[in-house]
């Protein structure tokens, strides 16, 4: 929650005249690099994808790798570079009833590739902090690109500290149609028969947040994230049944904004607890409400050994365009099905075991810790699912 000043021993280190240039510039080091692995698995009843009944059954492996580098410029001043590259491998049964004629559509498997680039730059002396990021996102139906500018500022005594963010991304959609909806010669969007429209999608975000040390045991942060979204927001594929039998797509209106207000919340109590909590209320212009609470409580074990038990709550009303199927009059303007944006409330619980020997992971110096987390998610809809994921980090 709140940045801690640079060590004595890391900033001599830092700032030692070995490894510098001739324009004092410290020569680029490696800081750290991670990796984490995850396997994702869902199953319901409520897909969108065939009017709000259907199987939700998805499968999704990820993995990103993540590289920081820093030198440190002839004015001291901390500059990192990180390099993140993602893919999931993923198999959705409900997007492959988009054509169900076919014995495996094109978006029944598909590859999500998302690499960011990020900079930073840290002035001690003045006690801010900025930075910039730039990310690139693709698989088989969307492309975006995106960008991120942050600023922060401490006060002296490094006990409070203001966050800004502000970023834009830039989605391109390809509007592919279920099968029955499709205009005489109008493409499946799979490889080789491209002939679809394609529509923009633009989100704008922006982030303030103040963090404030109240004693050496409580932290808390106060945040407040307005976004705004224009172009579709639909989703093309997104089947709509009316109460008179009639068949349509997703219509949703082509803006929308967001309204999230947080408060986390961290208690250090002594040496082996920590209990760190979250608020946050949401709300937008399509009627949407949501509250949601989460806690989690790393436990140290050992001196190197520890357990992060997690529980999340959220509570949601849903959008005002959202019925069942079945249940949409042909005389409404704007219609959906997907109970993603319903009234529903739901639960995310497990825990994860932390290790970070002095020696090194399995001996090895540089594997500096290793993480093992479990969750499962249910929702008062019938979806449920359960995610495992494995990170290693070395510096």
């Amino acid at each position: 929650m709140h940045s801690q000043p640079t060590s004595s021993k890391e900033y001599k280190l830092s700032s030692s005249p070995k490894n510098k240039d001739k324009n004092g510039f410290r020569t680029l080091k490696l800081d750290e690099v991670n990796l984490v692995s995850s396997y994702y698995n869902q199953d319901g009843n409520r897909s969108a994808v065939t009017g709000g009944i259907g199987t939700e059954k998805l499968i999704d492996f990820a993995n990103s790798l993540d590289v920081k580098f820093s030198f440190l410029d002839k004015k001291a001043r901390k500059h990192s570079i990180i390099g993140e590259a993602a893919i999931d491998y993923y198999s959705s049964a409900s997007s492959d009833k988009i054509d169900p004629r076919s014995v495996s559509s094109a978006s029944m498997t598909d590859i999500h590739f998302y690499p960011t680039l990020a900079w930073s730059m840290k002035n001690d002396k003045k006690r801010i902090s900025v930075g910039s990021s730039l990310s690139y996102s693709t698989e088989w139906d969307y492309q975006s690109y995106g960008g991120n500018l942050s600023f922060s500022k401490s006060s002296k005594d490094n006990n409070t500290e203001l966050s800004l963010k502000i970023g834009a991304f830039f989605d391109t959609w390809s509007v592919i149609l279920p099968y029955e909806l499709r205009p005489d010669g109008y493409g499946s969007g799979a490889e080789g028969d491209n002939n679809i429209a394609h529509k923009r999608r633009n989100s704008y975000n922006a982030s303030i947040g103040v963090s404030q040390v109240i004693n050496k045991r409580l932290q808390l942060m106060a945040v407040i994230e307005p976004s705004y979204q224009e172009g579709l927001l639909s989703t093309p594929f997104h089947r709509v049944y009316f109460s008179n039998g009639t068949l349509k797509v997703e219509k949703l209106p082509g803006t929308r904004s967001k309204l999230p207000i947080g408060l986390r919340v961290s208690y250090f109590m002594g040496d082996h607890f920590i209990i760190r909590s979250f608020y946050r209320y949401y709300q937008d212009n399509w009627g949407m409400t949501a509250h949601t609470v989460s806690v989690e409580v790393p436990i140290k074990i050992t001196s190197f050994v520890s357990i992060t038990p997690h529980y999340r709550f959220n509570s949601q009303s849903g959008v005002k365009y959202f019925a069942p199927i079945n249940s949409h009059k042909i005389a409404e303007t704007f219609y959906t099905s997907d109970f993603d944006i319903s009234g529903f409330s739901s639960a995310f619980w497990g825990t994860g075991i932390r290790i970070a020997p002095p020696d090194g992971v399995l001996g090895i110096k540089n594997w500096n810790t290793a993480e093992l987390r479990y969750g499962h998610y249910s929702r008062s809809n019938g979806m449920v699912a359960n995610t495992i994921t494995l990170s290693a980090k070395f510096k």
